[in-house]
């Protein structure tokens, strides 16, 4: 007599080829409602108008630097993104409490680990192509601004990492805690304790996400994604794991994981980035007769015309003038004795998309530059007389090459008039005179007016 197979399977208790176990069609199935329902698809939304709206109200200081562009969506994805998802992960996690469905769960053939990956995944899922659309919309922008280097995706990943990690130990909280407001002040906690770190001294700062990364100038080590996302990654998985997992000891791995990662971090601190190459690496102007040569960092090159236009007016009263610099560097680098200083741009400030927002005022800083002494203060004070008068022939040799009237000191205005008044040859062979001083503390070498 022969026992009858059951369906789906031999007589030996295998599953027979070709037929596939309904526990996972019933799963993905159940992933697909939820990525389609609910407020998951609103949460990649609001995590696209999170970063975008800040974003987008502070552009004048990230557009042309992929450097600025990256820390600040990097500062609005941990600060604003993160407590976000967390606190919208923690309303998805609660809503079995709020349904009063809990004990429904217990009868689901699925474990609980499949049950919490299942309604978790479509919120990390949406809160991740929130933030590629951000990520997409403000790289479009810079992109036609840059100049040299390129975005990092070493932060682009960790961010990520965050995100998702964020999310699932949002959902557990609120499986645990039924308190209905549980998800605001779970995103009010989160938003402190990534925050607060920041505004400590000591390396181990660079534990939390949302320390500011300085990427103008700076670029991350190669091994600082695998090592973050260890790090946020084995708290999340802990957490995940002691909640929902059958063997709950198996959470000591990811812990161990997360300890050791947070070893290496915590120690390393800011040479967790070293100088990007690029910042350090000329880009100067092509040389023209009677026009000294611009030269700036490679990442501002592109702000070249606009400064060698503001500074016209500049050179062409300079030429011909013995002693007069033959080109001009970016303040960070050091000049040599017969260069000058450019005055320093500050992208938001001194420069927007590769403009200069006051040419007249970055004029009058270069000439500045031209025209300062690094004297001692005691130098001050022993010859006030003598200084006061050097101070007061500076003030007028800068307003009359930014091509202004207004002085700093009133008493430099007849000074500069004087420079006006002067026969073009004579007022060349004083400039040069001056100019053949302008390092020279001592009174007595720098000629009057």
């Amino acid at each position: 007599m022969t026992t009858s197979a059951m369906p789906g399977k031999t007589s030996s208790g295998k599953t027979s080829p070709g037929k596939a176990s309904p526990q996972m069609p019933r799963a993905r199935t159940a992933l697909r409602t939820e990525l389609r329902r609910g407020i998951a698809p609103w949460t990649g939304l609001a995590v696209a108008l999170t970063l975008l709206v800040p974003l987008w109200s502070k552009a004048a200081q990230w557009q042309g630097s992929w450097g600025e562009t990256q820390t600040q969506l990097h500062l609005a994805a941990v600060l604003l993104g993160g407590p976000l998802v967390a606190a919208a992960a923690c309303w998805q996690g609660g809503r079995e409490h709020r349904r009063r469905t809990s004990e429904l769960l217990l009868s689901v053939p699925r474990s609980r680990l499949a049950q919490v990956t299942t309604a978790a995944t479509p919120i990390v899922l949406w809160a991740t192509a929130g933030y590629l659309l951000a990520l997409a919309v403000v790289f479009a922008a810079t992109a036609p601004y840059t100049g040299a280097g390129g975005p990092s995706f070493s932060v682009v990943v960790t961010d990520l990492g965050l995100l998702l990690s964020i999310g699932f130990v949002g959902f557990v909280v609120g499986r645990l805690v039924r308190w209905r407001l549980i998800a605001p002040v779970l995103a009010a906690v989160l938003y402190v304790l990534l925050g607060a770190p920041g505004y400590v001294e000591s390396d181990a700062r660079f534990l939390s996400p949302g320390v500011r990364y300085t990427l103008s100038g700076w670029v991350p080590v190669w091994w600082l994604a695998p090592v973050l996302l260890t790090w946020t990654g084995g708290i999340a998985a802990t957490v995940l794991v002691a909640y929902a997992a059958r063997r709950r000891l198996l959470a000591v791995v990811p812990l161990a994981l997360a300890v050791a990662a947070g070893a290496v971090i915590a120690p390393t601190g800011e040479n967790l980035f070293r100088d990007d190459p690029t910042a350090t690496r000329r880009v100067c102007s092509a040389p023209a007769s009677g026009t000294p040569q611009l030269c700036v960092k490679a990442p501002d090159a592109p702000v070249l015309p606009s400064v060698s236009a503001a500074l016209a007016g500049m050179f062409s009263r300079l030429e011909g003038v013995p002693g007069a610099p033959v080109g001009y560097v970016d303040s960070e680098f050091d000049p040599k004795d017969d260069e000058a200083a450019l005055a320093h741009v500050m992208r938001g400030w001194s420069v927007t998309r590769n403009k200069l927002t006051d040419p007249r005022s970055y004029a009058s800083e270069t000439a500045l530059g031209l025209a300062n002494r690094d004297c001692p203060s005691g130098l001050a004070r022993s010859d006030r007389k003598g200084m006061k008068r050097v101070a007061l022939t500076d003030d007028a040799v800068r307003t009359w090459l930014a091509g202004g009237d207004s002085t700093w000191d009133p008493e430099a205005r007849p000074l500069v008039t004087r420079l006006k008044a002067m026969p073009d040859a004579g007022r060349k062979a004083w400039l040069g005179r001056y100019l053949a001083t302008r390092k020279s503390c001592t009174p007595a070498e720098v000629p009057a007016l």
